[in-house]
């Protein structure tokens, strides 16, 4: 799937499962939550932090999850992630080419 079906799929979701969209700024509210949750289970996980009783490390729903409020947020406001990613790539390409392989912390 691509970024576009991506957004063409949860856009047909919305419309036809979901009633509306939220207003952007309850999906942002949603976006922070979600990326809680995801942060809870990467500090469990990978760090320091062990899982409660009950708990359990569902790292990829988390993941989606947050996906899922991002592609609501670009739908609603007009943004291409195929085209704002192809943006970032570009210009992370040119601002730290040279940055990163000249940084001694990461050899």
């Amino acid at each position: 799937m691509t970024l576009n079906e991506a957004q063409q799929q949860v856009d047909q979701w919305i419309k036809s499962v979901g009633v509306r969209y939220f207003n952007e700024l309850t999906n942002m509210a949603c976006l922070t939550e979600e990326v809680g949750e995801l942060a809870r289970v990467i500090a469990r996980k990978y760090g320091e932090q062990s899982f409660k009783a009950g708990e359990e490390s569902n790292l990829e729903e988390e993941m989606a999850d947050v996906l899922w409020v991002l592609i609501c947020l670009a739908n609603q406001t007009g943004v291409n992630l195929t085209e704002a990613l192809l943006k970032t790539i570009d210009k992370k390409t040119q601002r730290d080419k040279e940055r990163h392989i000249n940084n001694a912390k990461l050899y």
